[in-house]
């Protein structure tokens, strides 16, 4: 792996400097583009280029939460990471399938903000703890309700390995060598389901196999 190029957005800047001080120690990741809004970090992103956003919720005018519909509809191939105080289910929910790859609380460990950076930059998104047990908790409520034949999603045996796969965490290399298949097919598989489920990354991709219990 390369070098990682960060940026940051985050309009208190001693939480902004810790976390650049505090991945400073790890050479593959290089910070490239600090901001204090939303404005500021789309303004600078053409000339920055960065592969991984860090990116706050509540700043002075955009917010993070447009900021993050913005790249993703602007740059899909920048990968969102929301750093947020906010532990409101709601928000993870409505972040991940508007295009954020992961999410986190400012009180994760330096180590775990690395991991999740290497992990979306490599596999698309990053699933913690945190984020699993919301994912959880939303499938088995989803589990009460009568299922309707009218809504039922049906997939080819194919399709079904492909988003089983996806939400193991292997990659597309991966997942092509375990089914005997190119690489390229993956990545179409994942494109057709992608466009078919309305989902902007591989990250909403996953969230939305759980949430309707596509996947064993």
């Amino acid at each position: 792996m390369g070098i990682i190029k960060v940026a940051i957005a985050d309009d208190h800047k001693i939480f902004r400097k810790g976390v650049v001080l505090s991945l400073r120690p790890y050479t593959n990741i290089k910070f490239v583009l600090e901001a204090e809004n939303g404005e500021d970090l789309l303004a600078g992103i053409p000339e920055a280029q960065p592969d991984v956003v860090l990116m706050d919720l509540r700043m002075p005018g955009k917010d993070g939460i447009e900021t993050t519909k913005a790249i993703s509809k602007q740059y899909p191939n920048i990968y969102v990471i929301v750093l947020s105080m906010y532990e409101d289910e709601r928000f993870v929910y409505h972040l991940m399938e508007n295009g954020a790859n992961g999410y986190l609380l400012k009180s994760a460990e330096p180590m775990e903000i690395r991991r999740a950076i290497m992990e979306v930059y490599e596999k698309g998104y990053y699933l913690n703890n945190f984020v699993n047990r919301i994912l959880l908790k939303r499938s088995h409520a989803r589990q009460k309700v009568v299922p309707s034949l009218n809504n039922e999603i049906t997939l080819s045996d194919k399709e079904k390995d492909v988003l089983r796969f996806i939400c193991m965490e292997f990659t597309a290399q991966e997942i092509a060598q375990k089914m005997e298949i190119s690489p390229r097919t993956v990545e179409a598989i994942k494109d057709r389901l992608m466009e078919r489920f309305g989902s902007k990354n591989t990250a909403g991709l996953v969230f939305f196999a759980v949430k309707n219990n596509l996947i064993d």
